[in-house]
């Protein structure tokens, strides 16, 4: 009777939203099927959802106020709040947050256009206390506007889940499209264009507009919001892609326009870092979350752009030990040739990273049991290639923040992240500033320090859509560097194939596990940990479905915490991924993709 009873409940809201025609409930949910209208062409959505409050939000493609409603009942008959949004410029969406709301309640919204059009949403608050539920939750990053209507979220609707997490590159600022054919989004106008197209119809569906009508979501900027790598807490004058010669990046006119249209476009709180004491900080918008749902889980999201120092150069040939060990040095804050003290270099910025451990303690003595960290880049080693733009990049800082999580004992911690266009599992480890140094004196290399592992593990995520993913990308760049051609060969030479053509015919499943054995055997040339769950002394995973790497679709991940064992299962759904032109020549059929099970495993709390 109570499986029924529970079932029933997490079914209302949504047969409510789909239903909602056939049960005659209102008249404005007899579009429930839509998620946009011709006045609201990017729908509803909820954001920044707490215990005791909400973000709503809607684009009207009109001058006028947009009326908000809100509710425990869908049929708004005598709605709990109202309010009146004033809109002046049709390019800038309307927004509104709405407080004293009751934890762990289901409510629903409404959004009304100057035309008369309504389209309602639903979200949940979160739960305050002991929860005696489970968690469901997706997060995924990485969608270019000209791959819409991107059918790889398209299942998100019918999962119900608490929230989405959007982790990054929302838009590609720097990639054309067919609403912003420039090379690069310049002024606000382009910016707000960027994020109108992806969240708008394309060949006669929405998805993002359908999956924020019913699933409150996060929302969290990568680089591809302003321009590709750029390190926000960097001098302007390092960087020729911005015109400024004074201040720094997140003072620049660039940064400012594309972080405004994130703002304006994301149901996010408006907010505004003071009183840091820290030049580069205060300011600046303050994107940070800590979110808490009862005692069974936490989120934290920190913006991982606009502080960073700048970057490390890329590594020429990330074949050659030499240079990968000189560049490892250097992110460990070393002269790679005096192995004398560099100036420490930072990621998040000195004021948020403190936050966020203060903020990971706290969740820690308060019993929450799961604390999922949404970095947008990875923060587990996956080799020099690329590796300035990640947290690897930032040894110095990457291995004192897991350090800290270790000797705090803070227990259950999961980093998600995204921005590599592809899904990997893996153990984390950090090596102790002091053991780096004595390694640099005895031998020269900085890996030779001894590695820790610590009890926490990542998943990376996505890309919803990115062409290409990232196994054929890696594919695509090892064969330009030196010695890389050669290595691809031997690498087909094993598989008894002549040419990468055979080799990406294989079945996904082959060429992901051919692909994870080949990155562990360049990991293990670094002395990194393998791909996969492993090491870490009290992670308990089982593998379900598929392997723990995905490298050559879209998708996105579901986290559920079941309520009465509390274990984490964690699904990859994906899509085989395909090209803009794909999507022009048969838009029917790649719009029809439906997500899959990728990957399937299980992790018991510590």
């Amino acid at each position: 009777m109570r499986l029924r009873l529970r079932l029933r409940l997490r079914l209302w809201p949504f047969l409510v939203l789909v239903l909602a025609p056939s049960l005659a409930v209102s008249a404005p949910l007899a579009g429930a099927l839509s998620p946009v209208r011709d006045s609201l062409p990017n729908g509803v959505a909820s954001g920044d959802v707490d215990q005791s409050s909400a973000v709503l939000w809607t684009h009207s493609r009109s001058a006028g106020p947009v009326h908000f409603e809100l509710g425990r009942h869908p049929h708004f008959r005598t709605p709990d709040w109202s309010a009146d949004v004033a809109v002046a410029d049709p390019s800038v969406p309307a927004k509104i947050r709405v407080t004293g709301l009751t934890p762990d309640t289901r409510y629903f919204y409404r959004a009304t256009s100057p035309e008369g059009e309504s389209l309602s949403g639903t979200f949940k608050t979160a739960a305050a206390g002991a929860s005696p539920r489970g968690l469901r939750f997706g997060v995924s990053g990485d969608w270019r506007g000209e791959l819409a209507p991107y059918p790889a979220v398209s299942n998100v609707p019918g999962k119900l889940l608490d929230f989405f997490v959007k982790l990054g590159d929302t838009i590609y600022a720097d990639y054309p499209s067919p609403d912003v054919p420039a090379a690069q989004a310049t002024t606000i106008e382009e910016f707000r264009a960027k994020h109108n197209e992806v969240y708008s119809e394309h060949f006669g569906k929405a998805s993002w507009a359908a999956v924020q009508r019913t699933t409150p979501v996060y929302s969290m900027i990568d680089d591809h919001e302003v321009n590709d790598n750029f390190a926000g807490g960097a001098p302007a004058s390092t960087d020729s892609r911005f015109p400024e010669v004074s201040g720094l990046i997140n003072e620049t006119a660039l940064y400012r326009n594309g972080l405004e249209a994130f703002s304006e476009y994301n149901p996010i709180v408006d907010s505004t870092y003071s009183g840091t004491g820290d030049s580069r900080t205060d300011g600046r918008p303050d994107l940070y979350r800590y979110r808490t749902f009862g005692n069974l889980a936490a989120i934290f999201i920190p913006d991982a752009r606009s502080f960073r120092d700048t970057e490390l150069p890329d590594v020429a040939d990330p074949l050659d030990p030499n240079q990968a060990e000189a560049f490892v040095a250097q992110s460990f804050g070393f002269d790679p040739v005096t192995h004398d003290d560099l100036p420490p270099r930072t990621l998040l910025g000195n004021p948020q990273l403190a936050r966020m451990e203060a903020d990971l303690v706290a969740a820690q003595k308060a019993g929450i049991l799961w604390k999922f960290v949404m970095v947008p880049e990875p923060i587990q080693n996956i080799g020099v290639l690329l590796a300035p733009d990640r947290y690897e990049g930032y040894e110095q800082e990457r291995s004192a923040l897991l350090r800290f999580i270790d000797e705090q004992g803070i227990r259950n911690v999961v980093f998600v992240t995204a921005d590599i266009h592809g899904t990997l599992v893996n153990d984390l480890s950090y090596r102790r500033r002091e053991d780096v140094a004595a390694a640099l004196a005895s031998s020269g290399n900085a890996l030779d320090a001894p590695a820790i592992p610590i009890n926490a593990f990542e998943i990376s995520t996505g890309p919803v859509a990115f062409d290409a993913p990232l196994a054929p990308t890696v594919l695509d760049l090892v064969s330009t560097v030196p010695g890389g051609t050669d290595l691809l060969n031997s690498l087909l030479g094993t598989l008894g194939l002549s040419s990468l053509d055979q080799f990406m015919a294989l079945p996904d499943l082959v060429k992901n596990l051919v692909m994870k054995m080949a990155l562990n055997q360049l990991l293990a040339e670094l002395n990194y940990s393998p791909v996969g769950l492993t090491l870490a002394p009290d992670v308990k995973a089982r593998l379900h479905r598929g392997l723990y790497a995905a490298a050559f679709s879209y998708g996105w991940t579901e986290f559920d915490i079941e309520p009465v064992t509390r274990r984490l299962r964690i699904t990859t759904y994906g899509i085989p991924y395909y090209t803009e032109a794909q999507m022009e020549q048969d838009p029917t059929t790649v719009s029809a993709l439906r997500p899959r099970i990728v990957s399937r495993f299980v992790v018991i709390p510590q």
